[in-house]
């Protein structure tokens, strides 16, 4: 097995597609990447068996094709002190040594053979297979995944819900305290209702290679897998069984109370305020009047306590209600209008957060959060 290869693309695609090993392998051969030469081409594959990542290198030639494991972590350090330039990888695939030729030196190290790595199951041509954006599915990646859950009880709530039908893409994110759901309709799918639960480890493998353009995303997936192809990647992923909770049920309808308020403003406030917060509950409430927002924290323990007065737009009865402040804080950090609204009906029930101005009519974002007792 002989081939050459340009050291800077080699190192970005064995980037990507390492990130989905695992710090524990199930097997001690998933420490190593999987590398065959063909046609051309060289196809470089990581898995921890339940993702599986492969990404392709065109060859500036090759002379014999063959494949082999290296492990991961000896190729990266190695091929990130090299400058740009051709690498020439000499593998003997009976003693499974690999020799790696720079302009001025040679490196060996040890691989093992290819046969011994596990592949994944594929899917099959009856599955169902759609065509998409990739940028589509890396903002519904960016808008959920930080609502998902870390509970191992439930590994369902630590997965993205993708919902598709004829008028759109859905994307819903949960971890019980908050909720977002996250609707484009700009993708759907002509020919039936599908709904897939992606786990957050292959979601966010997505999020860091995703290109935020409108290129082609092939995406196929059935009951038990998905398969996500685009670019020079191509992902595979195990899905999670189980059944996502009804989200539209927690969703409130009527919400009288609406309040308009300047986003930058409201977190910048927050941020302060919530430092005088006490630090196992992270309580700040929010007291409504008309025209104005008060944000109030304390800490009783310390004798701490912090306040600010924002102007608003709300008519209405007053109200006071609690949330928990990172909450907040994230879920105003992942809505990107001026303006943001805050939708209430009274201090027990789930508050919506809403962005004011919507730049683009081909999506629909809404972030939920459950309330504090005051």
């Amino acid at each position: 097995m002989k081939f050459v290869v340009s050291s800077n693309t080699l190192l970005t695609r064995l980037q990507a597609v390492s990130k989905v090993i695992g710090g524990k392998p199930v097997q001690p051969i998933l420490d190593n990447i999987l590398l065959v030469a063909t046609d051309g081409m060289l196809y470089a594959t990581a898995s921890d068996k339940e993702t599986t990542m492969e990404a392709k290198v065109e060859l500036e030639r090759l002379e014999e094709e063959g494949k082999i494991t290296i492990p991961a972590k000896i190729l990266l350090d190695i091929l990130k002190e090299f400058p740009e330039q051709p690498l020439t990888f000499e593998i003997n695939t009976t003693t499974n040594e690999v020799k790696i030729i720079s302009e001025n030196g040679e490196y060996t190290v040890m691989g093992e053979s290819a046969d011994d790595y596990p592949m994944q199951a594929g899917l099959s041509a009856s599955d169902a297979d759609l065509t998409t954006k990739c940028g589509l599915m890396l903002d519904g990646i960016l808008k959920t995944v930080f609502a998902t859950a870390n509970d191992d009880l439930r590994p369902v709530m630590n997965c993205i819900l993708i919902e598709i039908n004829e008028d759109n893409f859905t994307f819903v994110a949960s971890d019980a305290h908050k909720l977002v759901r996250y609707k484009r309709f700009d993708g759907k799918c002509e020919n039936g209702q599908y709904s897939l639960i992606l786990p957050k480890k292959p979601a966010l493998t997505l999020k860091n290679i995703l290109p935020k353009d409108d290129s082609e995303l092939q995406f196929s997936f059935n009951d038990k897998m998905a398969c996500f192809v685009f670019g020079n990647y191509k992902m595979t992923s195990t899905l999670m069984e189980g059944r996502f909770p009804n989200y539209n049920s927690v969703i409130p309808q009527n919400n009288p109370k609406k309040v308009i308020i300047e986003k930058k403003e409201l977190y910048n406030s927050l941020r302060r305020v919530s430092v005088m917060a006490n630090q196992a509950s992270n309580l700040v409430k929010f007291d409504l009047s008309e025209g104005k927002l008060m944000i109030s924290a304390q800490n009783v323990d310390y004798s701490m306590s912090g306040h600010e007065v924002l102007n608003c737009q709300y008519e209405g009865e007053a109200i006071a209600i609690g949330f928990k402040s990172p909450f907040v804080l994230e879920i105003l950090s992942n809505i990107a209008s001026e303006n943001v609204e805050l939708e209430l009906s009274d201090p027990t029930r789930p508050g919506l957060f809403l962005p004011y101005e919507n730049e683009d009519n081909d999506e629909d974002l809404l972030m939920l959060l459950m309330p504090m007792m005051v």
